[in-house]
């Protein structure tokens, strides 16, 4: 019995830290994304997502895996995920944890009710503090910059909050390289907190950010979280040339229904695509490894990367992607990885003369 019992436990996972940013602030080198939680089985936007008690299951094994962030938003599932996490957040010593969340998508129909102003800032913090069950936040983001707003209104509403305590740092998700800079510009003018960390789609299938993100995140020392490092399910091996249409219940087969040109079938089954899959696949055999293992390992060894926001509507996709953090890709492969995903590069982007 005892040895059935040793065969079926979860291989050791040795978590390391990063510090956010310039901060002090330690996380680990995965992050859990909680989009994928919720009380009724739909998820953010519609997504199939984890049930409450699966959800905890989840949360567990990542914390006893050494993870110690947790990433979620106001807008996934119309606060259900940040209830569940708030739920679970009870039964947990909340120092040990780093909590990320996030306001300034839609969440009702008023007109106070989206956006990056003061009011509705303020509005949503205490919203998420009272879902999440906790007087404060370790990471509060803009989850997309708002053209209405001016960026003074918004950086001192976020400074504001760091000053009253219900807030320890703040981020940015989705944003421009302009904006980024125009953010810490305004920040350091006024004598106001600066952003710590910047949330953005980055995997093999989505480098665009290596133009001028990235650039701008090493000049202001910010922290790079990249949310799908999978390209929703794209890396994971389970999508070949083969297939005419994605599998159901998959976050492809969503992306493909609601037109999510970032994940759909229409957009993502492309020659560029399988030829960097192929080559996923083929380091994976080589490193008796999972492709989604492969692909997230390339991310978390990329430039100003802190840790990659992971996401799992079961245990045993999370022990998959646990796995990441127990073995290093060397250079060539890396360097492969990286050849067979580039993309012409524009002007003025490109080199030039």
């Amino acid at each position: 019995m005892s040895e059935a019992k040793d065969a079926d436990a979860p291989a050791p996972v040795q978590m390391g830290y990063k510090r956010l940013g310039k901060t002090s602030m330690k996380v680990s080198e995965l992050s859990l994304g909680c989009m994928t939680f919720s009380s009724t089985g739909v998820g953010g936007w519609g997504l199939p997502a984890a049930q409450q008690e699966e959800s905890f299951r989840i949360m567990n094994r990542y914390v006893e895996a050494g993870g110690n962030f947790l990433d979620t938003a106001d807008v996934y599932g119309a606060g259900d995920s940040e209830r569940v996490v708030g739920s679970w957040l009870s039964t947990q010593t909340r120092d040990e944890l780093v909590i990320a969340t996030k306001c300034g998508i839609t969440i009702g129909p008023g007109p106070n009710q989206t956006g990056l102003s003061r009011k509705h800032i303020m509005a949503s913090i205490e919203g998420s503090l009272e879902r999440l069950n906790t007087p404060y936040v370790d990471l509060y983001q803009a989850h997309k910059c708002d053209p209405d707003t001016p960026i003074e209104e918004t950086m001192r509403a976020f400074n504001d909050l760091v000053r009253c305590g219900k807030v320890r740092y703040i981020g940015l998700s989705n944003y421009p390289s302009w904006q980024i800079a125009r953010a810490q510009e305004v920040a350091r003018s006024m004598g106001l907190e600066r952003v710590v960390s910047l949330q953005q789609q980055y995997s093999l299938l989505a480098r665009t950010i290596e133009w001028d993100i990235i650039p701008v995140c090493e000049a202001e020392d910010l922290g790079v979280l990249p949310w799908s490092p999978l390209a929703g399910g794209w890396l994971s091996g389970k999508y070949t040339r083969a297939m005419a249409l994605p599998t159901a219940g998959t976050r492809v087969a969503w992306a493909e229904g609601v037109k999510f040109s970032h994940t759909d079938w229409t957009h993502m089954a492309t020659e560029h695509t399988w030829g960097v899959v192929d080559k996923l696949v083929e380091l994976a055999e080589k490193h008796g490894r999972t492709p989604a293992q492969v692909a997230l390992r390339w991310v978390m060894q990329r430039p100003r990367v802190v840790c990659p926001i992971i996401g799992a509507k079961n245990l045993a996709q999370l022990e998959d992607n646990l796995a990441a953090v127990s073995f290093s890709l060397p250079k060539e492969d890396m360097d492969a990885l990286t050849a067979a995903s580039n993309v012409t590069v524009p002007y003025p982007w490109a080199k030039f003369g």
